[in-house]
């Protein structure tokens, strides 16, 4: 076959272009689930940045698993949605090359960043006396960072031993995303060295990570079942709780794409992967402020806050026009706008300028 040159590539995402109908309900399902996706994620990073309470390890690496969820889904639902409303499902090399290295960049980073999230609580369970000292802000923004840093390394491995390899025939790739394994097959030279590498990359960044999260809990068990009261084996477990969940679910999908046997029915396996890649990162904000009341609280005091500040805004405006009307008054305009200035100060309330001078 003739090779062809990969900047003149174009591919077709083939999805479920055999059922159009089926595609309209999915555009209306993608679009619900990313906007479910934006507002629960951007929430829990507006929280945590905002509220002292928040400002901990455990929260510090949920706002950056809620950071990459909305980069994860953002680089690939939005061309999908476009995807499902268009006759034509074409995509460049280049925007394809980008759609595959950003998602194997989310995907390699949340294993990692699950693992370390399992020993933050390893280390608030089991040793809590020494827990401030040892997630200090310092080993957790390193732990942050390397989980960043060790997606992006394995990412761009994998995308380099890609785009090196020529490509010919139709170019259709059975899939609804550029997914590197649908990617490797449309390549016409043997890929041995693609499959070793993606091989090596499952067992560093999926198993390793998955025994690692396991051992973790082992320890936690072993120390939840010596406390004597109830009440403090229910707490315990109520702190990891949320996180089991993620990981059972995370892996579960994983591993059932694994283990299942390859069947002819190449829908039920691209739905399967829809899951992993979108009801996944729904899901996570969801769980973890379910059954979370230091996000309740956190989101009551957002809530309280805003109320107040707007009671306050229209106080200070009602305020203001009485100056206008009064414009004559010199004494009852100084008296109102030095009242206007206390409020802002016990309430911390940001006033216009123009309204203070």
């Amino acid at each position: 076959m003739e090779r062809t040159n990969w900047t003149d590539i174009e591919f077709t995402l083939q999805g479920l272009s055999e059922h159009p109908r089926a595609e309209k309900l999915l555009f209306m399902m993608f679009l619900v689930m990313y906007m479910v996706i934006l507002l629960g994620n951007s929430t829990l990073i507006i929280l945590t940045l905002l509220d002292s309470r928040l400002h901990t390890p455990m929260y510090f690496f949920l706002s950056n698993l809620s950071f990459l969820d909305i980069l994860y889904t953002s680089s690939f639902i939005p061309s999908t949605m476009i995807h499902f409303l268009s006759e034509k499902k074409n995509i460049s090399f280049t925007r394809c090359v980008v759609q595959m290295s950003v998602s194997f960049t989310m995907a390699s980073t949340e294993c990692v960043l699950l693992a370390v999230m399992a020993y933050d609580r390893y280390v608030a369970i089991c040793i809590p006396l020494r827990y401030p000292i040892i997630m200090s802000k310092a080993l957790c923004i390193q732990m942050a960072v390397l989980s960043w840093g060790l997606g992006f390394l394995n990412s761009l491995t994998q995308t380099l031993l890609a785009v090196r390899l020529p490509f010919c025939g139709k170019n259709v790739i059975n899939h609804f995303v550029c997914e590197i394994l649908a990617f490797l097959k449309l390549a016409c030279t043997d890929i041995s060295l693609n499959e070793i590498t993606l091989m090596l990359g499952n067992v560093i960044f999926l198993f390793v990570p998955l025994l690692l999260i396991s051992i973790s809990y082992i320890f936690i068990l072993s120390t939840v079942l010596r406390i004597n009261s109830a009440g403090g084996r229910k707490k315990a477990f109520s702190t990891c709780s949320a996180h089991i969940m993620v990981v059972t679910m995370f892996y579960g999908t994983i591993l059932f794409m694994y283990i299942k046997p390859k069947s002819k029915d190449t829908a039920f396996d691209k739905l399967i992967a829809l899951f992993y890649g979108v009801v996944t990162p729904m899901l996570n904000p969801i769980i973890y402020s379910l059954r979370n009341t230091e996000v309740h609280d956190a989101m009551k005091k957002l809530t309280a806050k805003q109320v107040l500040e707007e009671r306050m805004r229209n106080y200070i405006f009602e305020l203001f026009h009485q100056i206008s009307s009064y414009s004559g008054d010199k004494f009852f305009n100084i008296n109102v706008r030095m009242e206007i200035k206390d409020i802002c100060k016990i309430t911390e309330f940001k006033c216009q300028k123009e309204i203070l001078q």
